[in-house]
């Protein structure tokens, strides 16, 4: 980050004294991710000012440090775009990781977002006694009326326990930290998940002669990509408007089913839900297939039931059979970070989820808002970024109409006085 007097001449909405604090006269964004850059877009066109403080040290450093390079969108683009700009019209009807990076550059660009780097929250709280939030980086403290969430359902990935791995002499990676199967080649590689990272990063493996053995520890929905020249996820979007979920499901089993084959007996076994009713009540995503199957059915990935344990050479299975292994990766997802800095808060579970389900978990109280943990992805986001800027923009409005004195709302002696104490 660069000094900061130079920063204070490009944020002339925010004002410094010399004990590190920094009034912010409109949100606290926490998070460059598509969704901090979709919110404060959307503030933007209420004319509402904010400032974005991002841990690292770029904008979607999820999808620019921690994706696999043959990563593309799961859903066609009309999907993933944020509000107010669209994709370019010349790209592919799924936009490969590199595309969606550069689309977010240029969202960022186009609506002059400039977020503060290198500004890792340690603790975010309402003062009840200044009735604001109060939040700490490394460098900084700074104070606003609002408090805008947006560090999302992937910031950390999980890493299971599983019994014996510390013993184990190979290499075992995280799909965050995957890039490309080329360091694989001609290994027996664990892939331990079965969602949709772990049935891509198998189908990579096998393009450099691995032999990707995939764990499936649960009952799992796969579904084509596409059906008969169609997006699956658009037909569905399409018929739950005019018919009840569960026939809306049981109509994409009976296509899958006809399109795919039985995917029980290939080891993948499904939920008793169906996938769209599944992924509403729980947040478990569909797998949208984009070739592992067929190298499934052709046996280049294997399939096995859950590891019992690690062994120093290979691994365990609960069905008894044991196996040499020369590296694991594990497609175990991500979680939520929110109770790691965020406070004093009851808005949230443990599991750093809102309490209250989608549409209505945008909004908090004290002026705390949440974005990008609806379970619906690029769409869910864009429906809380539109809601709470239009939410914040009437109070914006208020408060400039109530108040003559340039938004000096909060007397600056008041933020030395109440700072807290180290």
């Amino acid at each position: 980050m660069g000094s900061y007097k130079g920063e204070e001449q490009h944020h002339h909405h925010h004002h410094r004294n010399e004990s590190n604090c920094v009034l912010v006269h409109g949100p606290i964004i926490v998070g460059a991710g598509p969704s901090g850059l979709a919110t404060s877009a959307c503030l933007k066109q209420q004319s509402v000012p904010s400032l974005i403080l991002e841990k690292s040290d770029c904008i979607a450093s999820l999808w620019q440090h921690r994706t696999y390079d043959r990563l593309k969108l799961h859903l066609p683009k009309q999907f993933c775009e944020l509000p107010l700009l669209g994709f370019p019209h010349n790209f592919p009807k799924y936009p490969t990781k590199h595309q969606f990076i550069s689309y977010m550059e240029t969202y960022a660009s186009h609506f002059s977002i400039k977020p503060r780097f290198n500004q890792a929250v340690i603790k975010a709280e309402f003062d009840h006694v200044l009735g604001f939030w109060r939040v700490k980086t490394q460098d900084f403290e700074y104070i606003s009326r609002w408090l805008i969430v947006a560090t999302g359902e992937n910031a950390e990935p999980v890493i299971p326990d599983i019994p014996g791995i510390n013993r184990f002499k190979g290499r075992v990676v995280h799909t965050s930290l995957y890039k490309s199967g080329s360091v694989f080649k001609n290994q027996r590689v664990l892939v331990i998940g079965c969602g949709n990272s772990g049935m891509e990063v198998c189908l990579d493996l096998c393009r450099f002669n691995v032999i990707p053995h995939m764990v499936v520890r649960n009952t799992v929905h796969v579904l084509p990509r596409e059906m008969f020249g169609f997006s699956t996820f658009g037909i569905a979007m399409a018929l739950v408007k005019w018919f009840p979920l569960k026939l809306v499901d049981k109509l994409l089993l009976l296509l899958a089913n006809f399109t795919l084959g039985n995917t029980d007996q290939m080891g993948l076994r499904r939920p008793k839900t169906g996938p769209i009713e599944l992924k509403n009540v729980t947040g478990k995503t569909p797998v949208l297939d984009v070739g592992a199957l067929s190298q499934i059915k052709s046996g280049k990935i294997k399939v096995l039931e859950g590891v019992k344990e690690i062994t120093r050479n290979g691994a365990k299975f609960v069905d008894g059979q044991e196996k040499e292994i020369d590296s694991i990766i594990l497609a175990t997802g991500y979680k939520s970070n929110v109770p790691t800095w965020l406070k004093g808060c009851e808005f949230f579970t443990k599991d750093g989820m809102p309490k209250s389900p989608f549409p209505n978990g945008w909004k908090a109280e004290k002026g705390l808002y949440t974005v990008g943990f609806t379970r619906r992805g690029l769409l869910g986001t864009a429906s809380d970024a539109v809601n709470i800027a239009k939410d914040i923009g009437e109070q914006w409005r208020t408060i400039k109409e109530c108040n003559d004195s340039n938004f000096n709302y909060l007397p600056q002696r008041n933020v030395v006085q109440n700072k807290v104490k180290k």
